[in-house]
């Protein structure tokens, strides 16, 4: 019995050798190196860095994904506002120059910035939109949100009414 054992499992060794050893392998055994292969067969284009999500003028670093319990969006003819919360493994900093550097991009003027040892706040205005970036750093991810709301026309937008209630 015990035979039967050992020859098992120098076989499932064997086995998992030759299969681990064709995987490191791949493709040595064709006529072209790999990197020619892939050349020709495909045109070289440039990797996607980053998207728009539903805001069409606010880009959002690839690295960051969309957390659906976090985020409200509303679409109406002509408007889309709400708050996408977002997170990822991203450097705050990092965070700050890409959004800081493609909002004016998409001709969205800086209002204000605020940065504290925790938490960066941004606010991009439009003719009659403005854009709040709230970076904040947790233990594991990074943790956005991107808030886009039409403009308030006329005042500060608060009656004392509305702010007491």
């Amino acid at each position: 019995m015990r035979a039967d054992l050992k020859i098992s499992v120098k076989l499932v060794i064997t086995l998992i050798s030759i299969f681990l050893l064709s995987g490191c392998l791949g493709n040595t055994f064709s006529n072209k190196p790999q990197e020619e292969a892939t050349s020709e067969e495909q045109p070289k284009s440039r990797k996607t860095t980053a998207v728009y999500y539903d805001f069409e003028d606010v880009l959002i670093p690839m690295e960051l994904k969309v957390v659906e319990d976090g985020t409200v969006v509303v679409s109406t003819p002509g408007f889309t506002s709400g708050i996408i919360t977002l997170k990822g493994r991203v450097e705050r900093r990092s965070l700050f120059n890409f959004f800081n550097n493609n909002m004016q991009k998409d001709n969205w003027s800086v209002l204000s910035q605020i940065k504290s040892p925790g938490t960066t706040i941004m606010v991009f205005q439009k003719t009659n939109r403005t854009a709040v970036i709230t970076i904040r750093d947790e233990q594991i991810y990074t943790y956005v949100q991107v808030g886009v709301a039409p403009t308030v026309e006329g005042g500060n937008g608060f009656s004392e009414t509305s702010v007491l209630d």
